[in-house]
């Protein structure tokens, strides 16, 4: 199932941004490549490629994250999040530069467990984000890109089973971090 939505996602990343040729050069067209910082202070990864042509870019995302229990509702520990994205961004300025908003589908893949550690329980869902962020180039085409967005569940598993409690999973998740980036 993830290697299908992957192969799903990144094949309408390309499909979106080739399918919008104009008579202008490429010199509005780039390639790019973020990490993420916050998933990997949590012991987890995150890596992004990207297309942009004119003001839009596309990405394609794959993300790790290991929730730090203080955010995880009591009793429950070992909240582990992979996750899969397509999104699309726009550029309010030219060059993929300044600040942007975006949003796209995802699927969360994710396992808990209660403190008492005696099973996991794994459960996924699909979100919907909506983000935004401002990209500054600090070195030629090396940037950095704070950013904020708010995760909306729209289908899965919403109560989960494990070691007879029930985990509720979030309705709403926001979340905000920074990411570094390059592009040609």
């Amino acid at each position: 199932m993830r290697a299908t939505f992957l192969s799903i996602l990144i094949m309408l990343q390309f499909i979106f941004s080739y399918g919008q040729v104009d008579n202008q050069s490429t010199k509005n067209t780039s390639l790019g490549f973020e990490l993420d910082a916050l998933p990997y202070i949590t012991g987890g990864y995150y890596g992004s490629a990207w297309v942009g042509h004119n003001h839009f870019r596309y990405r394609a995302v794959i993300a790790n994250v290991e929730v730090p229990d203080f955010f995880v509702e009591d009793g429950f520990t070992n909240n582990e999040v992979q996750a899969y994205a397509a999104i699309i961004d726009y550029f309010f300025k030219p060059g993929f530069e300044g600040w942007w908003i975006g949003t796209g589908l995802e699927y969360w893949d994710s396992k808990i467990q209660t403190d008492a550690k005696l099973e996991t329980a794994e459960f996924n869902n699909t979100i919907f984000t909506l983000g935004g962020g401002y990209v500054w180039k600090f070195y030629k085409n090396f940037y950095l890109n704070p950013w904020a967005a708010g995760h909306l569940r729209i289908a899965g598993d919403k109560d989960v089973i494990v070691d007879d409690s029930t985990f509720e999973t979030s309705a709403f998740t926001p979340e905000f971090s920074l990411k570094l980036g390059w592009h040609f």
